[in-house]
């Protein structure tokens, strides 16, 4: 049974029991929750199906593996379910913190952790990944890559070709694109190649940012 989501229990009974929690909680809350007759139905049939389906699995006599497949499938079916209601009806008010713990769910944390304002400088170094591709990674020249303020990068960068006047420093790049990863790719048209782009980044954090790193050139393959 796939296991995509840290809310699901994560054996097969664990699972049966909550989907059973979820039937008697919904039961008496779906019109207030505006949840479909159709949704209710579905979740009942695949409860039984699954509830069929693992007696089957664990019993020594009808333990086989077209039982067990069988089982996984029901499963497979009963979470997807479930994953679908939770995104469509407990994700919004009205529920109230008592509510997600009757279905088995952590009660949502609607205060704001501020995180921070990014102090940490970042570098640029570059790798070649293919024609007209520059890989770009990202490197620590000052402050703790674990810190949580550091959420993401503002990478900056421009274009110039032989003679062209080059920017002198960071404040002179043009185009920006933000990145979540330490690892990304510029992606250049085919009339840039052999033309040197110029990038620096920062640390960016819902806006906010850290102070300039270095100018660095690479030349564009």
């Amino acid at each position: 049974m796939s296991q995509k989501s840290d809310w699901l229990p994560g054996t097969r009974d664990g699972v049966l029991a909550m989907a059973k929690d979820w039937q008697t909680v919904t039961g008496p809350k779906a019109a207030a929750w505006s949840i479909t007759q159709t949704a209710l139905q579905q979740l009942d049939g695949l409860v039984q199906a699954a509830e069929t389906a693992l007696a089957a699995a664990k019993n020594e006599t009808t333990r086989t593996p077209v039982a067990t497949a069988q089982c996984r499938t029901a499963f497979d079916a009963l979470t997807a379910a479930m994953r679908d209601m939770k995104r469509r009806y407990f994700l919004d008010p009205p529920l109230l913190p008592a509510d997600f713990v009757a279905l088995g769910l952590h009660p949502r944390d609607s205060t704001i952790t501020h995180s921070g304002d990014p102090t940490a400088q970042v570098t640029v170094e570059t790798y070649l990944v293919g024609r007209h591709e520059l890989g770009v990674r990202i490197a620590y020249v000052t402050g703790n890559p674990e810190d949580p303020a550091n959420k993401g990068y503002r990478i900056w960068y421009s274009i110039a070709a032989a003679g062209e006047t080059a920017p002198e420093n960071p404040d002179d790049l043009r185009k920006s694109f933000f990145t979540k990863r330490k690892k990304d790719v510029i992606e250049f048209s085919f009339g840039d190649s052999g033309k040197t782009c110029y990038m620096a980044a920062q640390v960016e954090n819902a806006g906010r940012k850290g102070p300039w790193g270095p100018l660095v050139s690479a030349l564009i393959p």
